[in-house]
């Protein structure tokens, strides 16, 4: 009789344990502190949690760059962001099973979102210096020093770690510019219209070979290397979209340049490329005409076709991205301020591909988000979360956004 007394209790503390229910809040209503570490987002009925518990601010990583290490064994995926310290803003990791948080770098200066998940590397860069720390033994190792004339930054490592790509622009035009006018839609037009040349290269981080592949009177940017072939490097021609063929792939080993996608009309823009993470798609914003429809298309590598989803006004976001099966999307919506001018687009949506349209569900109300701060969403590695950056707390911070709605308290 005892024990079947003490199984009882022990059956009732685990069922309590399992539906014990989460605050049911408005998420950073006021900008303040939220009060609590996790919480029921009272609008969308998602739970929420901030993944990062330090102090000095917390950001992760821009949405199209991977910030993933894989378990080896059954330890906790792992997952770098950047955080503010006294000697300014370091890499760190997450293990994101037992949330122990790690300081890989400790130099001043740095910079770079580029994470090798075959090396277990973060690469990064300061001054004039390229290094590479493992995540697991934080181990530090020297890749590469540019001459301080060149003023080139890397910007993207490919899928084995064999080479970094970075770009860099002839004189000292552009940089003045920058400094000249420091806000986006002041500087982006301005060095647009100046054609300043633009030089991209690839830096062998075996044989240091730093290496010119593609020279041209156009803004090169937004490089990212796919993530299973070493050899393709997505890059951008940078500027107002509806005046550029923005999207193109390089490929190293051809040495051979491809627009990924032809405008079709006038005022029709494409931008803000993304890998899916096998790699076999490209998935990038799509709108035609520009701020009229919009969609989320994607170029499958193979078979050389673009797939097309329709979404509405509110539903368009910033920033996208994609399960390994390209079953589910996430995006970070938008204030009206943004190119769609949605009434109620601040969201962060998961969404589902129904034949041509992709059907929405909302996350997370960002009311009281500044989208300054652009959110760039990612899916967790086991794909339950959408892990997303925010300041409604009144500063920076990571949080993540179970994506099935908890079971409700009994």
């Amino acid at each position: 009789m005892k024990k079947r007394f003490l199984g009882l209790l022990l059956v009732l503390s685990c069922h309590a344990v399992v539906t014990k229910a989460q605050p049911v809040l408005e998420t950073g209503a006021g900008k303040l502190p939220m009060p609590v570490n996790e919480w029921i987002d009272k609008d969308t009925g998602h739970k929420i949690v901030r993944l990062v518990d330090r102090a000095g601010g917390n950001t992760s990583f821009y949405f199209n760059n991977n910030c993933f290490v894989p378990q080896r064994k059954n330890e906790g995926d792992l997952m770098v962001f950047s955080g503010g310290t006294p000697q300014g803003r370091q890499l760190f990791t997450i293990n994101l099973k037992t949330k122990q948080t790690l300081q890989l770098t400790n130099r001043l200066k740095v910079g770079g979102e580029m994470v090798c998940p075959k090396t277990r590397e973060a690469f990064y860069q300061c001054g004039d210096s390229v290094f590479a720390v493992n995540v697991d033994t934080r181990t530090e190792r020297f890749i590469y020093a540019f001459d301080p004339a060149f003023k080139g930054r890397v910007g993207t490592i490919n899928a084995d770690g064999t080479y970094l790509a970075c770009v860099k622009s002839t004189g000292e035009q552009e940089r003045e510019i920058l400094k000249q006018y420091p806000e986006k839609k002041d500087f982006f037009p301005r060095i647009y219209e100046a054609h300043i040349e633009h030089t991209l290269y690839t830096l062998n981080t075996i044989t240091k070979e730093l290496k010119e592949v593609n020279k041209e009177n156009e803004w090169t940017n937004h490089l990212l290397f796919s993530p299973t072939d070493p050899n393709i490097l997505s890059y951008c021609h940078e500027g107002p979209w509806e005046k550029v063929d923005r999207i193109w792939n390089y490929n190293i080993k051809t040495s051979k340049s491809t627009l990924m996608h032809k405008r079709t009309m006038p005022m029709e823009i494409a931008g803000h490329e993304f890998w899916s993470p096998k790699g076999n798609t490209e998935w990038f914003d799509l709108q035609k005409p520009k701020g009229q429809t919009f969609f989320l298309a994607g170029y499958d590598l193979k078979t050389r076709k673009e797939k097309i989803y329709e979404m509405n006004r509110n539903e368009w976001s910033i920033h996208f991205n994609v399960t390994a099966n390209e079953k589910l999307f996430c995006g970070d919506g938008g204030d009206p301020g943004q190119v769609a001018k949605a009434p109620d687009g601040m969201w962060i949506y998961l969404f589902r591909p129904e034949g041509d349209r992709l059907k929405s569900e909302k996350l997370v109300n960002m009311k009281n988000h500044g989208y300054k701060q652009e959110p760039n969403v990612h899916f967790s590695p086991d794909e339950k979360w959408v892990i997303f950056r925010a300041n409604f707390e009144g500063h920076d911070e990571i949080y993540a956004v179970e994506v099935a709605k908890p079971a409700k308290a009994e």
